[in-house]
């Protein structure tokens, strides 16, 4: 048998001992032609690293790297330093002297591989070393533990020689079993779920330093599936020695879900470094597009030495895995994933092809990949343009963004249509698929507000010397104004013959998109046009400067625990006026205003609102950066509104920073929202339903602070306030009011008393009238203006109404209820008008108490459900009975003629309804006191008209 001829072994005709060493030379010759390479890139002491390694695992020498004790592991099957290596050890620790062991040890180290782009097309100076020290598995805990220190030892002293190392436990009988111990067996490994693909590129790209040669060499491709019987079949008939192979397993079947989890793994680490997760992702693809007939490239690898094609540079293994996408995507006809590939694969290698080798001879990687540029056809431009990833700005990153975007995503949709249709979604792949896409969203997908990231790991960095920065009337888009951002420094005539590097509607939006893609950093000079806004140069510094401030870049990685709920806001920054001038019309005319009303929502005697516009940059628990702009009348609401509805339910609170860098006022406009928002913020977070009283210039606002459902009401003024505060609730509803609301109004004293379970009337005496205001148990506001002629005529009516009302829901409700309708406390206070140097005031009174001989007398009214929406009402006076149904529309007047026969004089004084049973029209007896007031104010103004006219 000749040594170009393929090698076909058949256990069945018997195998030739011969033929198993020539094989066994063929993997070896392979192996120390990639070692020979990449010895070649390494220093002279990184070399003198990878040569000793073997010789220090192989001994226990006091004064040599890596010793830990006398008894720790040590001992490498097989292995005998030559001359040459026992020098160059002696050269570190002259009192070494190699004693060869004696008669026929334990060796403990099975085998040494080296793992990684060593000794491949990728091979960079920073290129680490990752060791695969496979141990017999006879070891017990303390000697791993020793092994492992040895190794940590090993791994500072490479440290030191400028090598970073990275050593990795195996035992092959458990890690065939699939039980990996230590699950890192790689520093680019992704745990426990990835057996069989890590021993694919193990197999492919392990270079053997010393001990055992893996048993999988000498089993060919067509034997895979017979694994077991085969190799069973070489040590039993002692074709081979057991003490001379390491089982470390085959490659007949990769289970299903190894895809799913080689991809996900891929898909989270291209997220940040997509060119070096593509290669491996479109692996994965081509893997399980092959299911379950995987021809994996290991099984190439080996079909290759079989047949001895041993050239080194088509069994690279990046060369070995490109060759492999490359069938598949041209077999598919997808010829842009192809150049996407290819420029992957140009940017790993990183030989910079459109200049000159740094030495005269060209390196066998350089060589390599000028034959592979040339059958792809690439041009000079081609190479010149990605060898300068390093300079690329946004133009050129946007472009590829779009490829290489297009890719993770197409990967994660094949990823989980896989998982669906092989039924491997295991409720941890589903949880950890899940998480994943949340990922892949929160990173590229778009939506509105949302600022887009277009550098994932593509250039080092974008930001620009010079900028311009223009504000523009666009005519063609009707009138819209616009921003738009230039490259260099442009004056007034050159900027619009030029392409903008990024436009928005607002300049927050473009600013942000700058900041998050690092665009602009401290040292790019910025030319500003700002056409007509207000924008100056002062408040653009000090936009940036707050951008940078509160959104520092780079920002950390999201942790999976965020991704397993919703997005919620971590940072906002609120800016006040951005471009505009509040009091612009004062600016123009040079004019200092100077005023006692100083409130930003209702400033000077006209009440000017100098809160015009609100733009909320907010960072949230998914990295997303989103910007909102409000304006309108609504603006400061509005966003009230959205910001609390966006807050978790649990409570916690973002990082809430308010700027304003106006012309006028900026500090106290600024200070007036950010103690706007921490006040109405505390009372959500202060009961189920609470509110909040807004004035804004002549307008009043009110805030229903549902958690998660907030809305706001624009009342036009006071009587239209009071009626909105009249309306009915289901439970308690505290009301907060604003510290500049109401001014010299009685309701700025009146609301903030509201208190649960207590019924509370406020009462003004102005000339001839009388103002009565209750707050009733749910907080609901009642307010009614009567004529005044002493204070027992005004509250007694009102009192023995408030009673009746009571002690009849009480008689609705069950008796074992905690709190009975009549222990509601009813309380009274005047409100006194402001004596000199004070405020008006409340002072609290007690409840009247009217004798028997007062004038007053018992007036019933029972209301009933009528038809369409209407009442029938039935009044008894003293006990007479007055219905509808005796006296029709002229009950009213019925009434008012008898309650004037009943008086002593013709006085025609108010008269007033006492009890009022509503029990059909409100059902089980838990209406609140409001609905009652509303109909006894409706029927005692139906009876004293009526009276007036009698």
């Amino acid at each position: 048998m000749t040594r170009t001829q393929e090698i076909r072994p058949d256990i069945n005709d018997g195998i030739d001992r011969k033929v198993l060493a020539q094989l066994r030379a063929r993997f070896l010759k392979v192996n120390s032609g990639r070692l020979a390479r990449a010895m070649q890139a390494l220093s002279t002491r990184q070399q003198l690293v990878l040569k000793l390694l073997p010789l220090l695992l192989h001994v226990n020498h006091p004064l040599l790297p890596g010793y830990v004790s006398g008894t720790a592991p040590a001992g490498l099957c097989g292995f005998e330093p030559s001359d040459e290596l026992l020098a160059e050890a002696t050269r570190l620790t002259r009192s070494f002297t190699y004693k060869p062991r004696r008669g026929n040890p334990p060796l403990p180290i099975h085998g040494l591989f080296l793992m990684g782009s060593l000794g491949t097309v990728a091979q960079a100076e920073q290129s680490d070393m990752d060791l695969w020290v496979c141990h017999a598995p006879s070891l017990d805990g303390k000697a791993l533990h020793e092994l492992r220190k040895k190794c940590d030892l090993l791994e500072a002293w490479a440290a030191t020689q400028g090598a970073e190392a990275h050593f990795f436990l195996v035992d092959p009988a458990r890690f065939t079993a699939g039980d990996r111990e230590d699950a890192q067996l790689t520093s680019d490994d992704c745990g426990t779920t990835q057996h069989y693909l890590l021993l694919d590129e193990f197999y492919r790209t392990a270079i053997w330093l010393g001990g055992r040669t893996p048993l999988w060499w000498l089993v060919p491709v067509y034997e895979e599936a017979n694994y077991a019987a085969y190799t069973h079949a070489l040590l039993s008939k002692r074709f081979i020695r057991a003490e001379e192979v390491l089982d470390l397993g085959h490659l007949a079947r990769i289970p299903p879900g190894e895809f799913i989890g080689a991809g996900m793994w891929q898909l989270f680490k291209g997220i940040e470094s997509p060119y070096k997760s593509v290669l491996k992702l479109l692996l994965t693809e081509v893997y399980a597009s092959e299911h379950p007939r995987v021809e994996c490239l290991s099984l190439r690898y080996k079909q290759a030495v079989f047949a001895n094609r041993l050239d080194l540079d088509e069994l690279d293994p990046y060369i070995v895995v490109y060759r492999r996408l490359e069938e598949y995507l041209t077999g598919r006809g997808e010829l842009e994933r192809l150049e996407l590939i290819r420029r992957c694969l140009y940017l790993k290698v990183n030989k910079k092809l459109s200049s000159p080798p740094r030495n005269r001879a060209k390196s066998w990687q350089r060589l390599l990949f000028e034959r592979l540029t040339s059958e792809w056809h690439w041009s000079q431009r081609e190479l010149a343009m990605l060898d300068s990833r390093s300079q690329w700005k946004v133009r050129q990153v946007s472009a590829e963004r779009r490829a290489l975007v297009n890719e993770l995503t197409y990967s994660y949709r094949f990823l989980s249509q896989f998982a669906r249709s092989e039924q491997t979604g295991s409720q941890l792949n589903s949880r950890d698929l899940g998480v994943l896409g949340r990922r892949l969203y929160a990173a590229f997908e778009r939506k509105a507000g949302k600022i887009e990231f277009i550098n994932p790991g593509i250039a080092p960095d974008l930001a620009e010397d010079t900028l311009t920065l223009v504000h523009s009337t666009n005519a063609e888009a009707g009138g819209e104004t616009q921003w738009a951002l230039y490259n260099g420094s442009l004056n007034g005539q050159e900027w619009p013959d030029f392409a903008p590097l990024k436009r928005a509607r607002e300049l927050i939006e473009l600013l942000a998109w700058c900041h998050r893609n690092g665009v602009i950093d401290s040292s790019t000079r910025l030319s500003l046009h700002p056409g007509s806004s207000d924008l100056s140069e002062f408040e653009l510094s000090n936009l940036l400067s707050s951008l940078q401030q509160t959104l520092p870049l780079p920002m950390p990685p999201v942790a999976e625990e965020a991704l397993l709920h919703g997005a919620e806001p971590a940072e906002v920054l609120l800016l006040v006026n951005v471009g505009l001038d509040p009091l612009k019309a004062h600016s123009q005319l040079n004019v200092h205003m100077t005023t006692g009303r100083t409130d930003s929502l209702g400033y000077s005697g006209v009440r000017e609102n100098l809160v015009v516009t609100l733009d909320q940059v907010s960072l949230n628990s998914w990295n997303e950066l989103l910007v909102s702009r409000y304006d309108g009348p609504n603006a400061l609401l509005d966003c009230l509104r959205d910001y609390s509805n966006s807050l978790p339910a649990d409570g916690r609170r973002p990082r809430l920073q308010v700027r304003c860098f106006c012309r006028n006022r900026a500090a106290a406009i600024a200070q007036r929202v950010e103690e706007l928002f921490r006040d109405v913020l505390a009372s959500l977070g202060s009961h189920r339903h609470s509110r909040y009283l807004l004035q804004v210039q002549q307008h009043y606002h009110v805030l229903e602070l549902h958690p998660g459902q907030v809305s706001h009401s624009t009342l036009a003024d006071l009587p239209a306030l009071i009626e909105h505060l009249g309306e009915e609730h289901a439970e308690y509803s505290p009301l907060q009011v604003d510290r500049f609301a109401l001014e010299g109004e009685d309701l700025a004293l009146i609301l903030p008393l509201g208190r649960p379970e207590c019924i509370q009337v406020f009462y003004r005496l102005d000339g001839a009238q009388a103002e009565l205001s209750v707050l009733d148990e749910h907080n609901a506001l009642w307010r009614q203006r009567l004529p005044y002629r002493d204070e027992q005529s005004l509250l007694t009516p009102l009192q023995r109404f408030l009673q009746s009302v009571l002690y009849r829901r009480n008689a609705l409700l069950p008796l074992d209820n905690p709190l009975p309708a009549a222990a509601l406390e009813v309380l009274y206070y005047e409100v006194l008008p402001a004596p000199p140097q004070r405020a008006r005031h409340l002072e609290r009174r007690t409840p009247p108490e009217a004798p028997v001989s007062h004038p007053f007398y018992d007036v019933q009214a029972i209301v009933e459900p009528a038809d369409q929406a209407h009442v029938h009402v039935t009044l008894y006076c003293n006990h007479r009975e007055f219905s509808e149904l005796e006296y029709g529309a002229d009950l009213f007047a019925a009434v008012a003629r008898h309650i004037l026969a009943q008086r002593r004089t013709s006085e025609r004084y108010p008269c007033y309804i006492t009890d009022l049973d509503l029990s059909r029209i409100l059902g089980d007896g838990q209406a609140q006191t409001i609905h009652y007031l509303r109909y006894k104010s409706e029927l005692e103004t139906a009876l004293n008209n009526a009276l007036q006219n009698a």
